[in-house]
């Protein structure tokens, strides 16, 4: 910006250049480089400390306004303590409107550049991040499907075997578990595209999937779920849940006697899941990627992370779901 208008203006001027009016040169350059400069700092700092009660259609006034107003003090006081000697013509301060219409438009034309160009700067800096923040979502949607895939062989021949399974089984018992196991897998394989599903989708997922570990557990786990109805159209990130209760069950003892239990529930608009503490004897190696990935998840989704709170007695996870209207507008 200095070398265009300052240089700008030297090129019109080099017929007329010689070795006495190089301190005019100097002077010139002085004075758009102090003015482009100063505005700039205005503009940026305006933009870091948006002024308290200015809303956001009258910001960029703002800024620009009170550049203008820096831009035309630092021409003025340089135009009238210069010598008008080491002036160009055209800058020579005769105290008359027309010189003070010139100082007005040259502060704002200075002040304009300066507001187009942290636009562009911003708008392209808005664009990088939104292009960076879509690269970690999918390779954090990639990580979330690669671990459901891993516990997953061949998902569509067992699906399709246990439709299978369903018709030749006679007892109700093993009909009812045929019947979960393929919800869950049915479950599974349409989330594999999807980046967010209703909370009401995820807890009859999630009901699906704790008849299959109530089989497996019998008394030795409990799950109490208490989500009211007005949250079930809230969005979570699939699978989330069901992490969490993997993750408890993986790294606690079960036992008739002291069965582990699971409490799934709404706190201050997130869903809570909370599971009490009773460390194996031989604890499990932790990795922390399934919790790293649920927070990356949320983080690039809803803009928001989980809270996680350890205690002597217990283990507890926030996940802050969100409205349909909020995620997409």
């Amino acid at each position: 910006m200095i070398m265009i208008l300052g240089g700008g203006t030297i090129l019109m001027r080099l017929n007329d250049f010689n070795v006495h009016n190089f301190r005019t040169i100097l002077n010139h350059f002085f004075m758009i480089t102090s003015t482009i400069f100063c505005c700039w700092m205005v503009h940026g700092y305006l933009r870091m400390h948006e002024p308290p009660g200015v809303s956001k259609q009258l910001r960029p006034i703002v800024r620009i306004a009170a550049a203008m107003v820096l831009a035309f003090s630092i021409n003025y006081v340089f135009v009238i303590t210069v010598p008008q000697g080491f002036l160009f013509p055209e800058y020579r301060f005769r105290y008359t409107y027309a010189d003070y219409w010139r100082l007005i438009i040259g502060a704002f034309f200075i002040s304009m550049i300066c507001h187009i160009v942290w636009s562009s700067l911003a708008v392209s800096h808005l664009l990088q991040k939104a292009q960076l923040e879509n690269e970690h979502l999918k390779q954090a949607h990639l990580r979330a499907q690669l671990l459901s895939l891993q516990q997953q062989i061949s998902p569509h021949f067992l699906f399709n075997s246990l439709s299978t399974l369903k018709h030749i089984a006679h007892d109700k018992g093993t009909k009812d578990f045929v019947v979960q196991l393929s919800h869950v897998y049915r479950y599974l394989l349409n989330i594999n595209e999807q980046q967010v599903t209703k909370l009401v989708d995820e807890l009859n997922f999630i009901d699906s999937y704790l008849y299959i570990l109530y089989q497996r557990f019998e008394g030795d786990l409990r799950v109490k779920i208490n989500i009211p109805e007005q949250y079930h159209n809230y969005l979570i990130p699939p699978l989330a849940i069901q992490l969490l209760i993997e993750n408890a069950i993986k790294h606690n003892a079960l036992s008739p006697e002291s069965p582990l239990l699971i409490e799934i529930f709404i706190q201050n608009d997130t869903v809570t899941v909370r599971n009490t503490l009773q460390p194996k004897k031989f604890p499990v190696e932790s990795t922390k990627l399934g919790l790293q990935n649920i927070n990356e998840r949320f983080l690039l989704l809803f803009n928001k992370q989980i809270t996680i709170e350890n205690t002597d007695n217990s283990f507890t996870v926030h996940l802050p779901v969100t409205t349909h209207e909020r995620y997409y507008h």
